[in-house]
Formats: C-alpha cells, sequence, structure tokens
C-alpha cells in the first residue's frame, strides 16, 4: 500500500499523486453485496438546487458494509480486499463458517486468508471486533460505536484510529482521531486496528477534472459573487473586507456552532485540540 508519482507527459499528470492499489486483490465487487445508487445532484424532491457544487461524476454501485459486526464467535475468512468508490478506506469481503458473505472496512495490515471473528472469545488482534470492556488498555481501534448495537460510526475513514486510554466503570475512555477525548458505553464494540489506505491523505488529484469525476462542480469563491447573492459579495475591484461568513451570515472563523445543550457534551472529557 503507497502511492505512485506519475510522470509530467500531460498538464494533468504533472502533479499527480495517486495510490498505487497494490493492495487490491478484486476487480469486481460480490453481486449479492452490491445495490443500485441514485444521485441527487444536490436537488431536493421538488428539483431546487439545496446543496451548491455537487452533481455529475462517475456512476457508482453502493457496497453493502457491515458496520455491526453482529455474527458473534462465527469465524470467517478474509477473501478479497477491494476498491470502494463511496469511502477512503479499502473495503474486505468475508466468508463466513456458516456461508454467509459480508464487506467490512479493511484495516490496515489485513491480509487475504486471515481469519477474523467477532465476539467476546475474539482475541485481541487485526480486524476481530470486541467490546470496549474486553480490549486491552492502549489499544488501537477503529469503527466504534456510540451505542450498543447501532453499528460503527466513529473513525471509518482513511488512515483513522483511535486509542483505548482507561475505563472507570461502564465507561471507556477512548482518544479520537481529532484529539477529543470522550466516554463510550464499555459495552459498544470497536474493531483492532487503523483503518486502511492511510496515504489517502497525500494523493494529488492534479487536476480539475478529475474533481468533476468524482461529482463536484467548480466552487466560486464569495468575493467574485454579487452583493445580492452573498454576504461577502459586491465592492469596486479586488475588495474583501469584512469578517469571513457563510452565505446565511454565519460567521466562518472563530464562532461556536455547536448547540449549548447538545446531550453528547457531558460525555466529552477533553474538546478536541484547535
Amino acid at each position: 500500500m503507497g502511492l505512485r508519482k506519475f510522470k509530467p507527459v500531460t498538464p494533468g499528470t504533472r502533479f499527480r499523486v495517486g495510490a498505487d492499489f497494490s493492495e487490491i486483490t478484486a476487480t469486481k465487487p460480490e453481486k449479492s453485496l452490491v445495490v443500485s445508487s441514485k444521485k441527487s445532484g444536490g436537488r431536493n424532491n421538488t428539483g431546487k438546487m439545496t446543496m451548491r457544487y455537487m452533481g455529475g461524476g462517475h456512476k457508482k454501485s453502493y457496497r453493502l458494509i457491515d458496520f455491526k459486526r453482529d455474527k458473534f464467535d462465527i469465524p470467517a475468512t478474509v477473501a478479497t480486499v477491494e476498491y470502494d468508490p463511496n469511502r477512503t478506506a479499502r473495503i474486505a469481503l468475508l466468508h463466513y463458517a456458516d456461508g454467509e458473505k459480508r464487506y467490512i472496512i479493511a484495516p490496515e495490515g489485513l491480509q487475504v486468508g486471515q481469519k477474523v471473528v467477532s465476539g467476546d472469545t475474539a482475541t485481541p488482534e487485526v480486524g476481530n471486533t470486541l467490546k470496549l470492556a474486553n480490549i486491552p488498555l492502549g489499544s488501537i481501534v477503529h469503527n466504534i460505536e456510540i451505542q450498543p448495537g447501532r453499528g460503527a460510526q466513529l473513525a471509518r475513514s482513511a488512515g483513522a484510529y483511535a486509542q483505548l486510554a482507561a475505563r472507570d466503570g461502564k465507561y471507556a475512555t477512548v482518544k479520537m482521531p481529532s484529539g477529543e477525548v470522550r466516554s463510550i458505553l464499555t459495552t459498544c464494540l470497536a474493531t483492532i486496528g487503523a483503518v486502511s489506505n492511510s496515504d489517502h491523505a497525500n494523493e494529488v488529484l492534479g487536476k480539475a477534472g478529475r474533481k468533476r469525476w468524482l461529482g463536484r462542480r467548480p466552487r466560486t469563491r464569495p468575493v467574485a459573487m454579487n452583493p445580492v447573492d452573498h454576504p461577502m459579495g459586491g465592492g469596486e475591484g479586488r475588495s474583501s473586507g469584512g469578517q469571513p461568513r457563510s452565505r446565511n451570515g454565519v460567521y466562518s472563523k472563530g464562532f461556536k456552532t455547536r448547540t449549548l445543550k447538545k446531550y453528547s457534551n457531558r460525555f466529552i472529557i477533553e474538546k478536541r485540540k484547535k
């Protein structure tokens, strides 16, 4: 798993740095785990644009990912490691002993042919899923649940991981990828290891067209707009005075938008680093 720097044979490849896909072992997904995916183009049910700068892009099929890992004590063999167009991480196809097939987020270092298992009897090895109560302190984990049985919601993108720091009663203290330290119930599941494709952050698209292939349209700078379109628009020449803000007038630097009475505030021990 690494990066590939392209020779500057065209303007688009001059600065391009892409993944080498060396860890990919299959090019076609498992048919039974693929469903069609429809694009909205940023439009709502009446056809009105509600999100700007979305649209186009290559057609994609959605791979059904098992975020719950609720087949307890049934061993599974890693059949393939695949590319998923819907996420930054790689995915792995598991063949369970009872014949069922499921996709999971592939952790760093997961190999084809390796055995993985989830449940209380699982050992704390890469790819295995356990309750936070059974994971050794100091372990690197990903795919963490916030509520038991709801499925993994934390540390799911490429290269992300959290660290289990401590346990106190029915709560475990986990240091999040953002630097935030929060309490999570020890009955929540987490998977051992870090998420695969950690080099994703170092990729360079190389040209605007590749952004279009991903479904992103060009973003217009607010300063280049007219006063009717944005609070930062208008003015003579290249004037860009005032405080940076959104189209609705919400300040974009330093202004706190988190709800003061948010229910999860009591679980946060230390806020994320600024």
